[in-house]
């Protein structure tokens, strides 16, 4: 392996992440910003509920997932209880386009049930905000 490979495979190549979003644009968009920052395993789920089914499927869970906190059938505030339950250990990151003080009660019932909450945000998210957050948390080079 010459010196330009071996910097071309960066720790986040090997990252994996779970997106949790009924908006199919918001789960495009998160995953192409992934992409961008080398994260080349993705998955996605429209809410909570296949959200669950998803990570009982891969073999090992997502280092980290992004979860919208509106969604039909069973929200982020379900679908973290859920988390909880299991023991997730991975990082949450938590979005929401609809109300900032949700958001909020959000982050506190994460954090409260135990869960790796690595950051909240309002919708839209930028790239740089993103990348901010997971290269704090250790997701990313």
């Amino acid at each position: 392996m010459n010196n330009k490979t071996a910097s071309a495979v960066s720790p986040a190549a090997s990252k994996s992440a779970l997106i949790v979003d009924d908006d199919a644009f918001s789960q495009e968009f998160f995953a192409e910003m992934l992409s961008e920052m080398n994260i080349s395993d993705i998955h996605t789920a429209c809410n909570g509920r296949i959200g669950l089914r998803t990570l009982a499927e891969l073999r090992r869970a997502p280092d980290f997932l992004i979860c919208d906190v509106f969604m039909p059938d069973m929200d982020g505030i379900e679908f973290m209880s859920e988390l909880a339950r299991t023991n997730y250990q991975g990082g949450i990151v938590l979005v929401s386009g609809v109300d900032a003080s949700m958001l909020d009660i959000a982050r506190h019932l994460a954090v409260e049930s135990g869960l790796k909450l690595i950051g909240t945000h309002t919708k839209p998210v930028s790239m740089a905000t993103l990348a901010a957050t997971l290269h704090t948390a250790n997701m990313t080079q």
